[in-house]
């Protein structure tokens, strides 16, 4: 019987191929963070044995450990196959790219291929999935929200992307793959504790710089209720519309809230977690911003991810997997896309850009005052919308000079920009002024 080398398998006749055994297994590691190599079988899968002295098992472990970085702890050990002393060395490592003599190789079939600077990028990115994700968390299951769960079971069984009910947290989150021998994995704590490490900075500023800020929060919790605080933030503070056209009132919001919706799940599905720095939206007067943290490979074209075509390297797998289940993000890195053609549907321009720290997300707010972004039909039904609204402040402003800013916003379910521009139209036409400061003062009909 013969044996066949593979991706996962290396034979060297005798231990005087030890240099090519060590690039070997480095190889291997790069490749697939694991395999097995023997001394003692020619590459024709020959099995011809290998003479070992007192030392051998010694020299080969010594070889391995001076010459590979990052270390590892092989299993090195004699084999009888076939009535023959071979030497089996088996070996796994999370820790890549590894280098061996002071170079990067990949395994590609049964060769060694040495890396290039981009591919040894690709390693890093690579190891920083390993290194995070499927690390064991600090947490214990008894700081796994149980509500949280049960609404991601409940949201994936409707989805029917699972085929299991929830029993309790350990059965659920073990076949979910979250589990590391009974313990949570890093990715279990970011999708399903409320206190992580994790946190989005959200902010509105009062132009387009962010010199001053209107409101500024910082949102904590599961993944799952991160999402659900940013996408709330955003809505809060985007301008709607009524489209009275059909028989019944349908509210429009400026940006799409699919869009948002995507570029939000997408922050924080593919974010890098070992980066301490949290998710940030930002409410200009002109745009929404949406950034995360997490260097992407040079390879990457934006414009094959917009014309279906780009193929991502997945970060997060553990998380990415967990939220397609629940149909959270859709897998075959289509959420560019969607969020193109969600804004081109609906004339709002948007832009994606890799910059030196992350990935950001940007939606360009149409000026719906002027009239951008609002088809011919529905003008007159959005001036309509606009008059009433304006009437409907200074009927408050006349019921009560006093009343605050945050008080209308209550009352009318206006965001705090859309109380500031209708104010704005107010003043401009010379129906109302303020007396005194913000704080304390009053406003003052004057028509």
């Amino acid at each position: 019987m013969r044996f066949k080398e593979s991706e996962f398998l290396e034979f060297k006749t005798s231990t005087s191929e030890l240099k090519e055994a060590v690039i070997s297994i480095s190889a291997m590691l790069n490749k697939h963070g694991k395999g097995e190599l023997y001394f003692g079988i020619k590459d024709n899968g020959i099995v011809q044995g290998q003479m070992s002295g007192r030392d051998t098992i010694k020299d080969i472990t010594e070889a391995l450990s001076a010459h590979i970085e990052p270390k590892i702890f092989p299993q090195v050990k004699i084999k009888k196959i076939q009535g023959k002393n071979c030497i089996q060395i088996a070996f796994h490592g999370n820790h890549r790219p590894y280098f061996s003599y002071g170079r990067a190789y990949m395994r590609v079939g049964e060769s060694n291929k040495q890396l290039s600077i981009q591919e040894m990028e690709d390693q890093f990115i690579r190891k920083n999935k390993f290194l995070w994700e499927e690390e064991i968390s600090k947490k214990k299951l008894s700081d796994v929200s149980v509500k949280a769960v049960r609404e991601y079971m409940q949201k994936a069984n409707d989805a029917k992307r699972i085929h299991f009910k929830y029993a309790n947290v350990k059965t659920t989150l073990s076949k979910l793959g979250l589990l590391d021998r009974g313990r949570l994995t890093r990715a279990a704590e970011i999708l399903f504790c409320n206190t992580n490490s994790m946190e989005v900075q959200a902010a509105v500023f009062a132009s387009k710089d962010k010199i001053t800020f209107i409101d500024i929060q910082k949102f904590s919790g599961n993944l799952f209720n991160l999402r659900a605080q940013s996408e709330e933030y955003i809505k809060a503070h985007i301008m709607w519309r009524a489209d009275m056209s059909k028989s019944r009132r349908k509210e429009i919001p400026e940006i799409p809230v699919r869009a948002f919706s995507e570029a939000i799940g997408n922050s924080l599905c593919h974010r890098d977690y070992s980066n301490p720095k949290g998710n940030e939206i930002a409410i200009f007067k002109d745009r929404i911003e949406i950034y995360n943290p997490g260097k992407f490979s040079e390879k990457i074209r934006l414009e094959d991810f917009l014309k279906g075509k780009g193929r991502s390297i997945l970060r997060n797998p553990l998380i990415a997997e967990t939220m397609y289940k629940s149909e959270d993000i859709e897998k075959w890195a289509s959420g560019l896309k969607r969020i193109h053609d969600e804004c081109q549907d609906a004339q709002v321009r948007v832009e994606f850009e890799i910059i030196s720290t992350g990935f950001l997300v940007t939606f360009y707010r149409p000026k719906w005052e002027q009239g951008e972004g609002v088809e011919k039909g529905d003008q007159k039904t959005v001036e309509k919308t606009v008059e009433k609204t304006v009437e409907k402040i200074f009927g408050l402003i006349k019921a009560d000079p006093q009343i605050t800013q945050k008080e209308m916003m209550n009352k009318t379910g206006l965001t705090r920009r859309g109380i500031e521009w209708n104010l704005k139209k107010l003043k401009n036409e010379g129906y109302i002024r303020r007396v005194g400061p913000n704080k304390g003062g009053h406003w003052e009909l004057l028509k």
